[in-house]
């Protein structure tokens, strides 16, 4: 494409090739800067170039489709006006552009729409700003927050906190991408520009210990035998019965669960997919929960409380297994369901993993899928009753 002496909006429109390209039009310094991101994608933002204090500087004026030709000639007009009148012009735009704490608070709320009910979401995205972010970044205007700033924040806890590092950067990145969007700045500072600079922190992925299936039903034994709290150990069978997760089944209230049908229905806000999962209730599950309702104090609705009359915790069920020498965790038990589903009986793989209430990643097959095999569900979950059963 030849390269114009002055742009116009079609040529912005439409040039594809990597480069900058200027703007002749009033000697403002404007230029549209062209460059291939990530997988081959296009990406256009405007700067202008002009000397303060005798020194040549770069102004970010925004990303291309955002600010079109029109308004960042404006742009430009007003920050050459401002550098003639011995003002600084991105002085003059801290004042309206919004600091980072702010841009965050937006953020937070434009996505809150998609989050569950009730979940942790939104406290997980305050707490992890509110530690790392925000005390070097909060007070910045979000188009004076640099590639530096952002290193700041994430070398002291980079390798040392590798969950949470990955998180405060993914989160400053979806702020700094909200900021490109409204033209604030023309780029991500905690994106591809610091990947580089940053130390390896790859970690090897470790799965969640799980029981050879086989040796499921001895461990539900021993934890049935045991001496810890009655909450604790029928929760935890429950778990291991229903094949369910364990924020489920610490959750479960009385009015989930219809005895009579032997079917645990469990709203769509407190599973992960964000999809109501009815759970076939074995023979054995059905004992579990009598047994519930016998021995464990009454707590409002749940049908496993605490010694505390509240929602168990996360850790106690965990604690309960290592104090019983259980190679395992609560979670692990779905994958020890799986494995036995595979290996022992000819239940196809579409109603295994709607057992795990896993969501179908093929769009095509699930337009197509509506029923969620709940017949076929209930025969399995039988037979890993009987198993366990016949394992102990």
């Amino acid at each position: 494409m030849k390269r114009p002496n002055m742009l116009s909006a079609t040529f912005v429109k439409t040039v594809k090739s990597p480069g900058r390209y200027g703007d002749g039009r009033g000697g403002l310094g404007l230029s549209l800067l062209v460059r291939t991101a990530a997988r081959g994608h296009i990406t256009k933002c405007w700067t202008q170039s002009v000397r303060m204090d005798g020194r040549p500087t770069s102004i970010g004026l925004g990303r291309y489709p955002v600010v079109t030709l029109a308004l960042a000639r404006q742009r430009a007009l007003e920050n050459a006006q401002a550098i003639a009148e011995g003002r600084d012009p991105r002085r003059r735009a801290a004042r309206t552009v919004p600091t980072f704490a702010e841009a965050c608070d937006t953020v937070i709320a434009i996505h809150s729409g998609t989050w569950k009910p009730g979940g942790k979401n939104e406290e997980n995205w305050r707490s992890t700003m509110r530690d790392y972010a925000l005390p070097r970044l909060g007070k910045l205007p979000v188009d004076a927050v640099t590639g530096k700033a952002v290193m700041d924040v994430l070398l002291p806890i980079w390798t040392t906190k590798t969950e949470t590092a990955g998180r405060v950067r993914r989160r400053i990145g979806a702020v700094m991408k909200w900021a490109v969007a409204q033209g604030y700045r023309s780029d991500n500072p905690a994106g591809e520009a610091i990947s580089a600079a940053l130390p390896n922190n790859h970690k090897e992925v470790t799965h969640r210990r799980a029981l050879p299936h086989p040796e499921v039903g001895a461990a539900v034994a021993k934890v049935r035998h045991s001496t810890k709290y009655r909450g604790a150990v029928l929760s935890f069978e429950f778990l291991v019965l229903t094949a369910c997760r364990s924020a489920e089944v610490r959750g479960a209230t009385w009015d989930e669960i219809d005895l009579e049908a032997a079917v645990w229905t469990i709203p769509a806000p407190r599973t992960k997919a964000g999809r109501e999962h009815r759970v076939p209730l074995s023979d054995r599950a059905l004992a579990v929960l009598e047994e519930a309702r016998r021995e464990l104090p009454e707590a409002g609705n749940l049908v496993f409380p605490s010694e505390k009359g509240r929602m168990q915790g996360h850790h106690p069920m965990g604690k309960m297994m290592k104090a019983l020498e259980i190679a395992a965790v609560p979670h692990g038990f779905r994958s020890s369901f799986r494995d036995w589903a595979a290996e022992c009986t000819e239940a196809p793989r579409e109603v295994c993993e709607l057992a795990l209430a896993h969501v179908n990643s093929d769009r095509v097959e699930a337009a197509y899928r509506r029923s969620d095999l709940f017949e076929r569900r209930r025969t399995l979950m039988q037979q890993w009753a009987h198993y366990i059963a016949a394992s102990a």
